[in-house]
């Protein structure tokens, strides 16, 4: 009777016993903890890396008419963008705010900073920045003159542009009276690899025949526009035009080298349509 007893006693008190604890929870609440400066002795963290990157850039100021120098810029890639522009930009605001440069879009539409980079022209908001130890350098647009810095005089450039008078010309109204005149999906095609063309004179200035008679040949890319114009079937005055052009400078001192289609950023093929109105001077199209 007293075992019974002893034994209900001895059940009644486990009922009541805390449950162990899980290993896990055992390990959480035994497990030390290191002050930072212990931490730092067993395992230091690592330093913050940079990649430090050299640009050689052209410089020449006209209020201080020197001989032009290339000036290096040290940067850290890891606190600038992939692109060429990028690096130039932040070397404008954070080291050396009177280096000048054109830009706008910075998105390979509007051509404004067309420049050389590592001897290619190209525009450089395309243009990433190459890796490695390698020096980056950054000169003008070749055979220009320079106003500063990098950025160059595109008065004659524009005109050669202008004197292809790159609008549409008709001698006849519009089918429809206040309409646009149509045009055929075939026709519109022949334009495709023309329009495109943002007028960034990296086609012309990669040129040799433009660097030798900048005067009094057109150039890659106003003969382009020529192209486009005399290529539009809503055009009248093919025969002007081509008429226009005809000249031992103007046109044929083109000698297909073909470094604009090279240097094009649009990857157009500019030396391809001067071809085309070479093949129309000779059939006599109009």
């Amino acid at each position: 009777m007293a075992t019974t007893l002893i034994r209900r006693a001895m059940n009644m008190t486990s009922r009541f016993r805390p449950p162990a604890a899980a290993p896990s929870s055992r390990l959480l609440v035994d497990r030390p903890y290191a002050t930072e400066p212990e931490a730092q002795k067993v395992e230091p963290k690592a330093a913050a890396g940079t990649n430090m990157k050299t640009f050689q850039i052209y410089r020449w100021n006209p209020d201080n008419p020197t001989t032009p120098q290339l000036q290096d810029y040290k940067i850290d890639l890891k606190e600038c963008g992939p692109m060429v522009l990028d690096a130039l930009i932040k070397i404008k605001n954070e080291i050396d705010p009177s280096l000048t440069f054109r830009r706008s879009c910075r998105e390979g539409i509007c051509g404004s900073c067309a420049m050389n980079i590592n001897g290619c022209n190209g525009l450089a908001c395309l243009t990433k920045i190459e890796s490695g130890p390698s020096e980056t350098t950054i000169t003008p647009l070749p055979h220009m003159f320079v106003i500063k810095d990098l950025v160059v005089d595109m008065t004659n450039f524009y005109n050669q542009y202008k004197s292809i008078e790159p609008w549409l010309k008709r001698k006849n109204p519009p089918p429809t009276a206040g309409k646009e005149i149509p045009q055929s999906k075939k026709d519109r095609a022949k334009l495709d690899g023309m329009y495109e063309c943002i007028l960034c004179a990296c086609c012309s200035t990669s040129c040799p025949s433009y660097w030798w008679n900048p005067e009094s040949y057109l150039g890659p890319a106003a003969l382009l526009h020529a192209n486009r114009w005399i290529s539009d079937s809503r055009d009248e005055y093919t025969k002007e035009r081509l008429e226009a052009i005809n000249d031992e400078f103007k046109l044929y001192r083109c000698h297909t080298i073909l470094n604009c289609a090279r240097a094009c950023p649009k990857g157009l093929n500019p030396g391809k349509q001067i071809t085309h109105i070479k093949q129309l001077q000779l059939t006599g199209a109009a």
